[in-house]
């Protein structure tokens, strides 16, 4: 074997890799299990809030070290392997940024007819179309009006600078995408910092990028319509004038009296715990409150919010970083001697005012919280805490609280909604900087408002945090004023996307929903883990009985695989989802195929007499380009899902991709290893039969060609068969993803037919189509609606909750439960069904361009293609069929899931075959086509039979212990594997041979020109 030494090494390397990032997998649950140990109480209970105060205890506390370096369980927790949202519970939420409301502010409302139909017919067009709302609506307001200008309706104030009368249609809609864009990060920002206030232990939110929409992950939530409103709510943009804090010094004096007093009748014993932070009682009862967004913060990690960025003061108002880590660390001595030892506990001194550490904003507000409390300050003040967090020299962080100045009314000075325009800028010194330009309106309200604030800071707010207090240098008369200081270009543009966030609305709502509650999520894990555990053990044995102590080198290159596919997923900060888990479990049975085509390869070369050793060499170089090739083509399947696929279909096709590679490593180089080490010089070290396998298959023969065409009548007619019952049962049963709608799993004490149930719920549910089916148990139910599909709002989203538990209410005795739900909008649905399409169709493209160019001839990549569209038609067909039988099946994108991993299998096993062909021709130049594909079909007929074998081992354990949620995507994957070998066999093959390639392999051979021989030289 060559390069040996390097492959030994690159193995120990990622082994050691994958070890050590597991390793924080190993602590992190060690921490949790603790926490759990600590909130259960005698009875058995789990106080969730006990435990959630614990991990907020240890948060920021070293709980690991590795070799000398300390880690928090902060740092753990970003670098173990998470899971998913259907293995812990939680809601997963898709939001779509509505460019209709900007392009209408942007053209200062105008009621031009052409133009406000150009808006209603590009709504239209966006239902049926991938391009972006903006150029739509270019098209259609040229439709309209062919010789009109856009710049007619954008030219005014607000656009200023950007847009003039004399600027193109192109220009005008060029200025229109880029506020589109500022928006929708605008958005994004706004909706990232309210998340990271809303104490969801490990959130996540990403941009979907070429689209206006927001994919958001929430673990463990439990209060969905408030999630709704938090996330679907309009930002709040203000200006106030802020308290000096000589001015509220002395009420915090009066706070200090009242806490000494409490403290020492003994009231305050939550306030003034000495316990350790894991038995802090205080944090624990503010943990209680979840409905205060501010003391969720106490958990939370802001450090890397690029809108928390932008809280930098006038340059002087803000001090040095140096300072700020002294200040940050100092004790509270500027709230003098009279203050109890309960607010020096609290309460930080931090340059310019006061501020508490992260993990005590939450005993703060439980503070502020108290009427006491509040009765002792003006009724016009109120403390709102800074969004970016001061980290001092020891890591802690520290949060800035401003007192800010209410009026009568509690309506801010200024609002957002005066301000035309902001952006970033440079002052006369190069420094960046903000200019902000108001309506003569706010104008007017500014000048005052600056005027009778000189020398003091004004708050800039958004949804109650300030995200800068820049101090008043002078009364700004006009419209036009600036805020500088500290700032990064970053932080600046950051800030001005902020102000624009009254001025420039950006109205989210949620096309996509899924809520997984938490016993399902637990049910998801131990059905993970059986299937996993039985495929494992399945295929081991299997190994073992056939191959002998080879099967045991591949079980030992099969554990390296999974173990490198887990280590690696954590490397990647990536989250195990019930389909990644899916994905892991097909691997297994996809992984063992490359060595059995060596194995197989080795008992052809020791059957013609070649010794052990030899075997082995000969084994792996010729089975090689068989294994690269076949691999090749199924992560070309695996790189289109994941492109296109979204949320638990991305998951699958990470640990789909993951598995083709370390399957290739470990079958190809590591299995290696261990081969050549055991076999002796004698090769008596090694064997790769048994007694039942020694002989089976052996002079297998079976003449494929002249049955081709009874295959072909048969295929035809089983997708006939199929597509005609599809019919007769009105359509396919398209799941969620496809239709649109809102799906719910309940729970019953006790089962009922699902037809009584689906009576009792269509008339709330107003005769919309719905369908009930039973999921999983025969207590527990799948009802899915169209009722309200085409509303994707909050109030629609409740309303139909509601008609469901107003449904249920016949078997109010049954205490039905709504374990999970999920939502689909009518636009979301549309898209992914064109991009399930799409996958398809790039997925046949790009293995016909591969095949075509490894085997230089279109015909093969035809056979091929050929055969996938029939394997993908018959697990279609297969669907309706399994209806007549009980069992119900939905297509979603899951299913799509299954066609692209179904395609990379076939065509995995197609290109075995063909390359024997290849093969054969090589080697027998004089032979046609026709003669030697019965003989390459009958060589690699057992590689076929085992690979499926263990294939559909795996996907049948899937099937029966994987749970409901993937039971159609192991349906589909039974048929898939099953018809996928037939087609290989007499699909793909014959329908190469129905083209002829002799005729063209004759033309090729014909074209290629003779090297002459020179004429021998003399030399005389």
């Amino acid at each position: 074997m060559r390069n040996k030494p390097f492959i030994i090494t690159l193995t120990v390397i990622v082994a050691i890799l994958c070890a050590y990032y597991l390793s924080f997998t190993l602590v992190s649950r060690g921490v949790q299990q603790k926490a759990e140990a600590y909130a259960t109480d005698a009875k058995g209970n789990v106080n969730m809030n006990k435990k959630q105060t614990y991990l907020d205890s240890v948060w920021k506390m070293p709980v690991f070290n590795f070799l000398g370096a300390e880690y928090t369980y902060q740092d753990v927790r970003k670098s173990e392997l998470g899971l998913g949202l259907d293995l812990k519970g939680g809601m997963h939420v898709t939001m779509e940024v509505s460019p209709v409301e900007i392009i209408k502010v942007m053209s200062g409302n105008s009621k031009d007819p052409n133009f406000l139909k150009a808006i209603s017919q590009a709504q239209e067009a966006q239902k049926k179309s991938q391009e972006s709302f903006v150029t739509l609506f270019g098209k259609a307001y040229r439709d309209i009006e062919p010789q009109g200008q856009l710049s007619r309706i954008f030219s005014n104030t607000a656009n200023k600078g950007k847009i003039s009368y004399q600027s193109t249609n192109d220009q005008v809609l060029a200025v229109i995408n880029t506020e589109v864009e500022n928006a929708i990060d605008r958005s994004f920002n706004v909706l990232r910092t309210r998340i990271d206030k809303f104490g969801v232990n490990e959130p996540k939110i990403q941009r979907l990028k070429g689209t206006g929409r927001i994919q958001i992950e929430l673990p463990g939530v439990d209060n969905p319509n408030r999630v709704r409103k938090l996330l679907q709510g309009q930002a709040k943009l203000e200006f106030w004038e802020v308290w000096k804090p000589e001015e509220f010094s002395p009420f915090f004096s009066q706070m200090g009296d009242y806490l000494t007093k409490q403290e020492k009748a003994g009231n305050l014993k939550d306030l003034t715990s000495t316990a350790k932070p894991e038995e802090d009682a205080l944090a624990q009862s503010a943990a209680t409150d979840n409905t205060d967004a501010l003391a969720d913060a106490a958990a939370q990690d802001s450090t890397e919010d690029a809108l928390a960025q932008s809280a930098a003061k006038d340059t002087n108002a803000v001090a040095k970083t140096e300072d700020t880590a002294k200040a940050a660390t100092a004790k509270a001595d500027s709230l003098n001697s009279q203050q109890s030892s309960v607010l020096a506990k609290l309460f930080t001194q931090l340059p310019g005012g006061i501020g508490s550490n992260v993990r005590d904003t939450a005993r703060v507000n439980a503070l502020f919280r108290k009427a006491e409390i509040r009765s002792i300050f003006p009724s016009n003040m109120q403390f709102l805490w800074g969004v970016k967090p001061i980290v001092a020299q020891d890591g802690q962080e520290f949060l800035e609280l401003y007192a800010v100045k209410k009026g009568r009314d509690a309506k801010a000075p200024v609002s957002g909604e005066f301000i035309s325009d902001a952006r970033q800028d440079f002052d006369q010194q190069g420094r960046p900087e903000v200019n902000m330009q108001m309506n003569s309106a706010g104008g007017k309200r500014w000048q005052r408002l600056t005027g009778e604030n000189i020398g003091r800071q004004v708050a800039i707010v958004l949804d109650d945090y300030v995200y800068s207090a820049p101090v008043v240098q002078s009364e700004i008369a006009g419209a036009s004023s600036s805020i500088s200081g500290n700032f990064t270009i970053e932080e600046a543009q950051d800030l001005a996307n902020i102000l624009k966030a009254g001025k420039m609305p950006a109205p989210t709502r949620i096309v996509e929903e899924a809520i997984v509650g938490p016993s399902l999520g637990q049910e998801a894990i131990n059905q993970g883990l059986i299937s996993s555990v039985a495929a494992i053990v399945v295929v081991m044995l299997f190994m073992i009985m056939y191959y002998a102590k080879g099967g045991l080198i591949a079980n030992l290159a099969l554990i390296f695989n999974v173990f490198f596919i887990v280590g690696i997923l954590a490397q990647l900060n990536a989250s195990l989802t019930l389909p990644g888990i899916a994905g892991i479990i097909l691997t297994i049975g996809m992984a063992v195929d490359a060595n059995v085509l060596i194995f197989e390869r080795i008992r052809e070369e020791l059957s013609k007499g070649l010794s052990m050793k030899d075997a082995i060499h000969k084994g792996y170089d010729k089975a090689f380009s068989s294994i690269f090739d076949s691999n090749v083509t199924t992560l070309l399947a695996g790189i289109i899902l994941f492109y296109f696929g979204s949320g638990p279909v991305k998951g699958f096709a990470t640990t789909l991709m993951l598995g083709i590679a370390t399957s290739f490593f470990t079958s190809v180089f590591v299995s290696r290893l261990f081969v050549e080490w055991l076999a002796k010089e004698d090769g008596s070290g090694v064997s790769f039969s048994t007694g039942f396998s020694k002989n089976l298959f052996k002079n297998f023969n079976f003449d494929v060609i002249k049955h081709r065409k009874k295959a072909y009548v048969f295929s035809i007619a089983m997708i006939l068969f199929g597509f005609g019952v599809m019919i007769m049962q009105g359509g396919p049963n398209l799941g969620v993803d496809f239709t649109g709608g809102r799906s719910y799993i309940v729970n019953m004490d006790q089962d009922i037919a699902a037809d009584k149930l689906k009576e009792a719920l269509t008339a709330d549910f107003k005769e919309s189509g719905t369908e009930v089916k039973t999921f999983g148990a025969s207590n527990r139910y799948k009802i899915i609606t169209s009722y309200l599909a085409d509303d994707e709002s909050a109030q629609a989203d409740q309303a139909v909750e509601a008609a469901l538990q107003n449904g249920l209410k016949k078997y109010s005795n049954l205490n039905p439960t709504i374990l999970s739900s999920s939502k689909v909008g009518a636009t979301m649905a549309d898209d992914i069904q064109k991009t399930a399409l799409l996958a398809v169709l790039l997925s046949f493209i790009s293995i016909f361009i591969y095949v075509t160019i490894r085997f230089q001839d279109w015909s093969y990549a035809l056979g091929g293609i050929v055969a996938l569209i029939h394997d993908s038609l018959m697990v279609i067909a297969f669907f309706p069929i399994a209806r007549l039988f009980g069992l119900h099946l939905e297509m979603d994108q899951v299913f799509v899931a299954s066609i692209l991993t179904i395609i990379g299998f076939s065509i995995n096993d197609t290109v075995v075959i063909y390359d024997r062909i290849r093969e054969y021709l090589t080697d027998n130049p004089k032979l046609k086509f026709r003669d030697i594909v019965n003989p390459a079909l009958n060589d690699t007929f057992s590689r076929t039979i085992i690979t499926s074998l263990t294939v559909l081992m795996v996907v049948v354990i899937l099937f029966i212990f994987g749970g409901e949620t993937l039971r159609g995507f192991s349906y589909a994957m039974i048929i898939g594997v099953l018809f996928g070998s037939y087609s290989s066999l007499f699909i793909a093959t014959p329908i190469t041979l129905e083209t002829d390639p002799d005729k063209r392999r004759d033309k090729r051979q014909a074209a290629i020109v003779p090297t002459p021989v020179p004429s021998q030289q003399k030399v005389r």
